[in-house]
């Protein structure tokens, strides 16, 4: 598989950003080791962008005619390889050159059907969809690796998505215009398109898990047969007889909510507790939204109940990084084989930093989606938590988006990195 052509470019006015887009994609799509015939573009735009997103979507598909269909979304912030752009008009594109019949460009006037088979698939969603978890959970079902990798579209106004397929929209939809608002979007890939993914998690358990034993809706009343709030109290070691102190301590923490057991027994493949410490992909990580002093329960942003196991924790930014060089690393190792040839040894041996992307690498493009939250400050500085991303893995084409919430396999999760490789294998 060859290297997909990707730009990024930051302006106040789109036209001038596109512009720059575009010859950095005509420039890439001459150089050997390129894709030179895309099909399926994915384009990133900030927030900034909005008022214009079916300006800029007009414009760079009527000057990439042989790209018949796009795919994307709106962020607070975009990313691309090395680099973030938060609270600035930005736009990101890669181009990817895929079997035609392998993919299919999804959305509300031209959903997923019967006749392409799905193994795994990018989704865009509406953050404001009523019921997104239960759509994300049935959209998984019809993949056939349950596999999906996305995020929440996140804008501080409108929120909209990208869709345009090649062979068209349901009969009787009419024209549609390539922007859309509400529900889900994305790209369904074939068996044929092989891919890695991962998903980082940037918070330390602050203690042990605990068992759910009192529940009711969203609130946690009991945990292993105690009230729930004096469990949080005494693991943040603070009283409500000083408020003040408690409730910063308390919005600095979260809940890390899992099935029974999944604590206990970490997986080979899917661990709870990784070797930094954080929690693996089978823990939710949701906020603490109240506490009820009456019942001395605790309330968090998604339903519960008894049986379940959770485990109060904290984002943590030396975690944070550490998990997400752990990815880059098991990645990488997945895709390495044990005996390297002469041209692929050459290419991973060379300064991360410095050198170019290389088809020997085996990454033929990545995405990387990550919460609003982790980006800039959170790894240390801005695009730190990119630039992790570029030392780990190399300089590998890459875009993607900060989320309002990210999807991996058939959930819904919060302050976690979602990073997807495309492979040649």
């Amino acid at each position: 598989m060859k290297l997909f052509p990707y730009a990024h470019a930051t302006h106040p006015r789109w036209e001038m950003a596109a512009g720059l887009v575009l010859a950095q994609l005509r420039a890439q799509m001459t150089l050997h080791g390129y894709a030179s015939s895309p099909t399926l573009a994915l384009l990133y735009i900030t927030d900034r962008y909005v008022p214009h997103a079916q300006d800029i979507l007009a414009h760079l598909s009527g000057e990439l005619p042989e790209v018949t269909d796009w795919a994307g979304t709106v962020g607070v912030g975009i990313a691309a390889n090395n680099v973030e752009y938060v609270d600035e008009p930005a736009m990101a594109v890669m181009l990817c050159e895929l079997p035609t019949d392998q993919y299919r460009v999804f959305s509300g006037v031209a959903p997923l059907g019967m006749a392409f088979e799905a193994h795994s698939a990018l989704v865009h969603a509406d953050p404001h969809t009523a019921d997104l978890a239960d759509l994300i959970a049935e959209m998984a079902t019809r993949t056939d690796s349950g596999y999906l990798f996305g995020g929440l579209s996140s804008s501080r106004g409108k929120s909209v998505q990208f869709a345009v397929a090649g062979d068209g929209n349901v009969k009787g939809q009419g024209a549609a215009s390539g922007v859309f608002s509400g529900g889900l979007s994305g790209v369904a890939f074939g068996p044929g398109v092989a891919m890695v993914s991962r998903v980082t998690q940037g918070c330390l358990p602050v203690a042990k898990a605990h068992r759910i034993t009192a529940a009711e809706h969203n609130l946690v009343l009991g945990l292993d047969g105690q009230p729930a709030l004096d469990v949080l109290l005494r693991e943040l070691d603070v009283s409500l007889e000083q408020p003040r102190d408690a409730l910063q301590a308390v919005r600095t923490t979260l809940a890390g909510i899992t099935e029974r057991g999944a604590f206990a027994g970490p997986s080979s493949d899917s661990p709870t507790i990784t070797r930094t410490g954080n929690f693996g992909s089978d823990v939710l990580v949701r906020n603490i939204i109240g506490l009820d002093p009456v019942r001395y329960g605790v309330a968090v942003t998604s339903p519960v109940k008894e049986g379940m196991e959770l485990a109060f924790c904290q984002r943590n930014v030396q975690a944070a990084r550490a998990d997400l060089m752990r990815i880059c690393a098991e990645i990488r190792e997945e895709l390495e084989p044990q005996e390297l040839a002469l041209e692929s040894a050459t290419a991973l041996a060379a300064s991360e930093a410095e050198s170019a992307p290389h088809p020997a690498r085996g990454i033929a493009g990545a995405i990387y989606v990550s919460c609003a939250g982790r980006g800039g400050e959170h790894f240390g500085g801005p695009s730190a938590e990119l630039q992790i991303i570029r030392r780990a893995l190399g300089d590998v084409p890459l875009v993607g988006f900060f989320a309002g919430g990210e999807i991996a396999r058939n959930h819904l999760y919060g302050y976690t990195g979602v990073l997807t490789v495309f492979t040649g294998n």
